[in-house]
């Protein structure tokens, strides 16, 4: 069973999603803040992270460069979770070290195709 990392502030986003990814067998931790988000891509090893960009504490940008540079959490897949859908905005997120985006609100079948291509599932 993949274990998906939810850093993700709004609570019914993060409801939803969390409900949905359990549905379909995955185990799902979550973090309120990108701060948090940080720690526990540390101390949960992830499979995968799915992260919100506009988050509280440190934005999504920021601890998306953190685990990138380091050494113990930069082979995790990314997958960035933004309302910012203006032209840039993926190139943006992707500089920031994430692996693939995607827009809110989110359009499950289409994020979980993209979870299970990067997980090899």
């Amino acid at each position: 069973m993949a274990k998906i990392l939810l850093v993700e502030d709004n609570e019914m986003n993060r409801d939803m999603l969390s409900r949905r990814l359990i549905k379909k067998g995955f185990e799902v931790v979550m973090a309120v803040d990108g701060q948090k988000g940080l720690e526990m891509a540390s101390s949960e090893t992830p499979d995968i992270i799915l992260l919100d960009m506009s988050l509280p504490i440190m934005d999504g940008w920021e601890v998306a460069r953190n685990i990138k540079a380091d050494d113990n959490l930069k082979n995790i897949p990314i997958i960035a979770l933004t309302a910012h859908a203006m032209a840039g905005d993926r190139e943006k997120t992707l500089e920031a070290g994430c692996d693939e985006y995607d827009t809110k609100p989110v359009e499950f079948k289409r994020l979980l195709g993209k979870i299970n291509a990067m997980i090899g599932a």
